[in-house]
C-alpha cells in the first residue's frame, strides 16, 4: 500500500529552525520527483518545492531559508525550514509526482504532485 507519513511540525519561534520528514512506504522514493507543499487557512496551495533527479527546486517565498532532501535508503524525505517568519504558517504535505490524473499540485515548472500524505500543521510564533 502507498504511504506518504509526514511528522516533525508543530510551533516554531520565528527565526529558529524545524525539520519536517516524511517516511514513504508501498514505492521507493528514488524513483519519483517528490517534495513537498503547503497550504494556509483561506490560501491556494502553494508546491514550493521538488526534488528530482537532476536539480531541486524551491520558490522564491523559501528559497535560502528551507533545504529539502532525501534519504534513499530510509526511503524518506525531510524538510529543514530555518528563520521561519510569519508567511510560514501552513499545513505541510509530503508529496509524490506518479503521474496520475486528477487533483494536482504544481511545484515549479517541472513537477506535478498528485499524491500526498495527510499533512503536518506548522505554527510561527513571533
Amino acid at each position: 500500500q502507498v504511504q506518504l507519513v509526514e511528522s516533525g511540525g508543530g510551533l516554531v519561534q520565528s527565526g529558529g529552525s524545524l525539520r519536517l520528514s516524511c517516511a514513504a512506504s508501498g514505492f521507493s522514493l528514488q524513483n519519483y520527483n517528490i517534495g513537498w507543499f503547503r497550504q494556509a487557512p483561506g490560501k491556494e496551495r502553494e508546491g514550493f518545492s521538488c526534488s528530482r533527479a537532476s536539480d531541486t527546486y524551491y520558490a522564491d517565498s523559501v528559497k535560502g531559508r528551507f533545504t529539502l532532501s532525501r534519504d534513499n535508503a530510509k526511503n524518506s524525505v525531510y524538510l529543514q525550514m530555518n528563520s521561519p517568519n510569519p508567511e510560514d504558517p501552513a499545513v505541510y504535505y509530503c508529496a509524490v509526482e506518479f503521474g496520475l490524473a486528477g487533483d494536482t499540485v504544481v511545484a515549479g515548472p517541472a513537477c506535478e504532485y498528485d499524491y500526498w500524505g495527510q499533512g503536518t500543521q506548522v505554527t510561527v510564533s513571533s
